[in-house]
C-alpha cells in the first residue's frame, strides 16, 4: 500500500563549474560491504517481477503471476514490477524507479561492471522496459496502471494466486498525462544509454518509444491522475507535469545529443515550482516519484555549467545539510535526515544519490565534501550506522528487518497480514524499508506498521544507485554463494485426517486438503486424493458402500483395486480452486464413510495408520495420497514409497489443527460442517457470536465486551494542507471484526485522500470504516489509517469508534 503526499521542493547556492574526478578506491576497509548491499538491492527488483518470470529470475519463492493482465483491453500487458508490498502496477512510480536505476548505471557503469552486478542490472532494466514497450502500443496511448488499488489492497496474499480482476488504465490523446508519459520517456531514454554499449538495437528501440512518448507528453498536456483516476488515491500527481517535461527533455538530450531537447528543458525550467510567495525554486523537498525538479537542477548544472542551475542545486542540498536562512531538514539524534513520515529512508537515499552525482562534478571543495559526506552518512545510517546498530535493508547487515509490509514475502494463506505465520516465510533480500516515522531513530519491525515497513521499487532505486557509487569509492565484496535457495518450512499442499465416526461395519474419515504453498504459492485446481483400505475375509468390492456426510469436493468413487485385496476410495476435488487466498479458500473438507456388508476391520488398512482418532483434531497423514491431475504431490501409496519432493516434514506443523487462530482472517467463512453450530447469547443485545471455522471447537465466551477507541495525530502540515494518522485500538475484552471511526472537522477541512480505510464525508462529518485486512483486532491490538487533507491541521475535539 503506497500513499502520496504533496511535495514542496527545491535547491541550493554555491559555485562550481568543471567536472572533478570521482574517488575510485579507499585506503581503509569500507564501513559496510557496499558490494553485498548493491547485490541484494538489485535482487529486490527480481522479487517484484510480475507476469511470466524470465529465466534470469533468481527468487526461488516467486512464480508466474498476473498472466491475464491486459486481456480486458485486448493487449498483453504482462510483465513490469509490482509496485510495493501490493500487486498493482502503477506506471508513474515504476517509470521513476527505472529512471533512477538507469541514472546510476549511466554515471557509474564501471562500479556495476567491477562488482559483477552489471548483468543483473541489465536484466532488471530489460524486464521493466519490455513492459513499457507493451504499455505503449501506439504513439499517443500509454497504459499507466494495471490493477485497481482498493480491491488489491483489500486482500493480503501472494502474487501467484491473485483472486481479483485487474483492470487496465490508459492515457491517450483524449485524456493525456504529461507527467506519466514524460517520466516513461525519461526512463526509456536513460535505459537506452545503459544498453547502448552492449545492445544498440535494443537501445534504438527504447529511444524510438521515448521520443514518441515525449512528443505525446508535450502535446497532450495534463496530469495523468486526472485521467487514471484510480491512481489519484495512491500516486496523485501533486507536483503537476512541468517537472517531467523538463526531466524527460534532459534525458532525451543525454541519450540523443539533440540540442532541441536541451533547449526545451531550459525553456520549461521557468515553469518549475517555487517556494510559497516567492520566485525561488522549491528546495524544501526532494527528488522522488512525483517531483523531479531537484534532479533537473543537478543535471542542468552539470550539462550547462550555468549559475542559475548551480544556485538552485546548491540551495536544495544546503537545506539538506547546513541549512538555508536558518532552516533545514529535520535530523534525528542518530543523524538521519527525516523529510517526511512515510518512507523517510527513501527520501534520504534519493537525496544522497543526487548529492553524490552532483558532488562528483563540483570543484568547490567545501560543498563537494559537504554533499559527499552527507550522502555517505545517510546511506550508512540505512546500512546500520544508527543508534539501534541495525540495518534497515532486509537480509543485510546486523539485525535487519524480518517482517516487511509485503504480501508475497509474508507467505500467509489466511488473507490476514496478522495471520499465520507470525514471521514472514521469505527473506525479501535487499528491500529498503521505510524506516523511522519521525526524527527520533525509533523503529519497530512489524508488517502491520506499513509506514515504517513499506517497501517499494522507488524506495530502492536511488538507494541502489547511491550504493553503486559508494562501492566505486570504498569497495566491498558481493557474496559468492548468493542467493541460497530457500527450503520450505513444512508441508505446502498436504492432507490431514481424523476418524469422524466408527462402527462395527463402517469407518467415517474427516479429511482436510490444505494448500499453504509458498515456494512458490500456487493454486490446486485439479486435485484428488485416495484412501487405501483392505477387504477383510471374504468381503467383495460389491459389498462396500461409499457415502459422504459432508463434502466440499465431489462424491467419493470406488472402490478401485490397487493390488490384491488393497483398494482405494477416490475423492475428486477438480474444479475447486484450493489456494492460499484465505482461511476457507486454502482448504477443502470431506467427511466420507466406507461401509461394508461383509466383515470390516480398519486396523489393517494402509490409510488408517496415523489418522487421528479424535474427530476434532485431524493430523497430517502420510498414507493417503494427494494428486494434481495424474501427478502425486503428497503422501505414500501402499508399499511405503517415498513422498514426493517438496514435502520435508510429516509432522502436523505448521498447521496441526483446522481450528481457528486467535486472530482469524477477515475472509473466514462459517464452518461447512453439517453438525449444529453452537450459539451463544448476544452481548448487550448485539449479534450472536460467530460460528467456528470447523465442526470441532466451540465458541469462546470472549465474544462479549467489544469496544474500540481512536486517537488522532497531525503528523505533517503545509500551507493549505496537512497529514494525519488515526490509531484504532481494540479496548474491550473481546476481539472485534471491524471498526468505524467518526469525527467532525472544526474548521471546514476536507479529506483529500485516505489509506487503509474507506472514507465518506458529508459537510464536516467524516466516517472511516476498516478494510478487510485491518478490521480484526484482538483485545489490546491496534491498527491505523492515515490521510491527507485540505485546510488547517487543527484536530477534531472528539472521535468516536464503533466496533463490529
Amino acid at each position: 500500500m503506497r500513499r502520496t503526499f504533496p511535495a514542496l521542493a527545491a535547491l541550493i547556492i554555491s559555485t562550481a563549474v568543471v567536472p572533478a574526478a570521482v574517488p575510485t578506491s579507499a585506503s581503509a576497509a569500507p564501513a559496510y560491504n557496499y558490494g553485498e548491499a548493491l547485490q541484494k538491492s538489485l535482487f529486490f527488483y527480481e522479487a517484484q517481477q510480475s507476469g511470466k518470470l524470465p529465466s534470469t529470475n533468481r527468487v526461488t519463492w516467486r512464480g508466474d503471476s498476473a498472466l491475464n493482465d491486459g486481456k480486458d483491453v485486448g493487449l498483453d500487458l504482462t510483465g513490469g514490477w509490482f509496485d510495493a508490498g501490493d500487486h498493482v502496477k502503477f506506471g508513474l512510480p515504476m517509470a521513476a524507479s527505472t529512471t533512477m536505476l538507469a541514472w546510476g548505471a549511466v554515471e557509474y557503469r564501471d562500479a556495476y561492471a567491477s562488482s559483477g552486478q552489471l548483468t543483473y542490472l541489465l536484466n532488471n532494466l530489460r524486464f521493466v522496459n519490455d513492459y513499457f514497450v507493451k504499455a505503449h502500443p501506439s504513439p499517443n496511448v500509454l497504459y499507466g496502471q494495471v490493477g485497481s488499488g482498493n480491491p488489491d489492497h483489500a486482500w493480503w496474499g501472494p502474487a501467484e494466486v491473485l483472486p481479483m480482476s485487474r483492470p487496465s488504465y490508459k492515457i491517450d490523446s483524449s485524456c493525456g498525462g504529461s507527467d506519466l508519459a514524460g517520466e516513461t520517456a525519461a526512463a526509456m531514454a536513460a535505459s537506452s544509454m545503459v544498453f547502448r554499449p552492449t545492445d544498440p538495437t535494443y537501445a534504438d528501440k527504447l529511444l524510438t518509444h521515448a521520443k514518441q512518448l515525449y512528443s505525446f507528453a508535450d502535446t497532450v498536456r495534463g496530469k495523468y491522475s486526472d485521467c487514471i483516476t484510480d491512481a489519484a488515491s495512491f500516486y496523485k500527481s501533486w507536483s503537476g507535469y512541468n517537472d517531467e517535461l523538463v526531466w524527460g527533455a534532459i534525458w532525451l538530450y543525454r541519450a540523443t545529443q539533440d540540442a532541441s531537447y536541451l533547449a526545451k528543458a531550459e525553456s520549461y525550467y521557468a515553469n518549475l515550482g517555487t517556494e510559497s510567495q516567492s520566485t525561488t525554486k522549491s528546495y524544501k523537498w526532494t527528488i522522488a516519484w512525483d517531483d523531479k525538479s531537484y534532479g533537473c537542477y543537478a543535471l542542468l548544472a552539470k550539462l550547462t555549467g550555468k549559475q542559475q542551475y548551480t544556485d538552485d542545486a546548491n540551495r536544495w542540498l544546503d537545506w539538506w545539510t547546513v541549512g538555508v536562512n536558518g532552516q533545514k531538514v529535520n535530523y534525528s539524534p542518530g543523524g538521519q535526515a527525516v523529510l517526511d513520515t512515510w518512507g523517510s529512508l527513501r527520501y534520504a537515499a534519493n537525496t544522497a544519490f543526487v548529492a553524490l552525482v552532483y558532488s562528483d562534478w563540483l570543484t568547490d571543495a567545501t560543498r563537494k565534501a559537504r554533499y559527499h559526506d552527507f550522502a555517505v552518512r545517510q546511506i550508512n545510517y540505512a546500512l546500520g550506522d544508527n543508534p539501534r546498530k541495525s540495518s534497515y535493508v532486509v537480509g543485510f547487515g546486523n539485525n535487519p528487518p524480518r517482517n516487511p509490509h509485503h504480501r508475497t514475502a509474508h507467505g500467509t494463506w489466511t488473507n490476514n497480514l496478522n495471520g499465520e505465520p507470525a514471521q514472514s516465510r521469505h527473506i525479501l533480500y535487499g528491500a529498503l524499508v521505510g524506516g523511522p516515522k519521525s526524527a527520533d531513530d525509533a523503529y519497530t519491525d512489524s508488517r502491520a506498521d506499513y509506514t515504517m515497513n513499506e517497501v517499494a521499487t522507488d524506495y530502492n532505486a536511488g538507494f541502489t544507485s547511491a550504493v553503486a557509487r559508494l562501492y566505486k569509492e570504498y569497495g566491498g565484496s558481493p557474496l559468492a554463494n548468493f542467493p541460497v535457495a530457500e527450503t520450505p518450512d513444512g508441508p505446502e499442499i498436504y492432507l490431514q485426517a481424523a476418524v469422524n465416526a466408527t462402527g462395527q461395519n463402517f469407518t467415517e474419515i474427516k479429511t482436510m486438503v490444505y494448500n499453504h504453498s509458498a515456494w512458490p504459492a500456487r493454486a490446486l485446481t485439479d486435485g484428488s486424493f485416495r484412501y487405501y483400505f483392505t477387504l477383510d475375509g471374504d468381503t467383495t468390492p460389491s459389498q462396500i458402500t461409499l457415502t459422504a456426510n459432508y463434502n466440499q469436493c465431489k462424491p467419493p468413487t470406488g472402490p478401485t483395486q490397487f493390488s490384491g485385496k488393497v483398494y482405494y476410495v477416490t475423492i475428486d476435488c477438480s474444479g475447486q480452486t484450493i489456494a492460499p487466498q484465505g482461511q476457507s479458500e486454502s482448504r477443502r473438507e470431506v467427511q466420507f464413510r466406507i461401509a461394508s456388508a461383509g466383515s470390516w476391520d480398519p486396523s489393517n488398512d494402509w490409510s488408517y495408520t496415523g489418522v487421528s482418532t479424535t474427530p476434532s483434531t485431524p493430523v497430517t497423514v502420510q498414507n493417503m495420497t494427494l494428486y494434481s491431475g495424474s501427478t502425486k504431490i503428497w503422501g505414500n501409496a501402499p508399499g511405503a514409497e517415498a513422498s514426493p519432493s517438496p514435502s520435508p516434514s510429516i509432522s502436523p506443523s505448521p498447521s496441526p489443527s483446522p481450528s481457528p487462530s486467535p486472530s482469524p482472517s477477515p475472509s473466514v467463512s462459517p464452518s461447512p460442517s453439517p453438525s449444529p453450530t453452537p450459539t451463544c447469547p448476544p452481548a448487550n443485545g448485539g449479534s450472536p457470536c460467530e460460528p467456528p471455522l470447523s465442526p470441532s471447537p466451540s465458541p469462546s465466551a470472549t465474544v462479549y465486551g467489544k469496544a474500540c477507541t481512536a486517537t488522532y495525530k497531525v503528523t505533517n502540515s503545509w500551507q493549505g494542507g496537512f497529514q494525519a494518522d488515526v490509531t484504532v485500538s481494540s479496548s474491550g475484552t473481546t476481539a472485534i471484526s471491524g471498526w468505524t471511526v467518526g469525527w467532525s472537522f472544526p474548521n471546514g477541512q476536507t479529506v483529500s485522500q485516505l489509506w487503509s480505510g474507506t472514507v465518506s464525508q458529508s459537510g464536516s462529518n467524516v466516517t472511516v470504516k476498516n478494510l478487510s485486512w485491518n478490521g480484526s483486532l484482538n483485545p489490546g491490538a491496534t491498527t491505523s489509517f492515515g490521510f491527507t487533507g485540505n485546510g488547517s491541521g487543527t484536530a477534531p475535539s472528539t472521535l468516536t469508534c464503533t466496533p463490529a
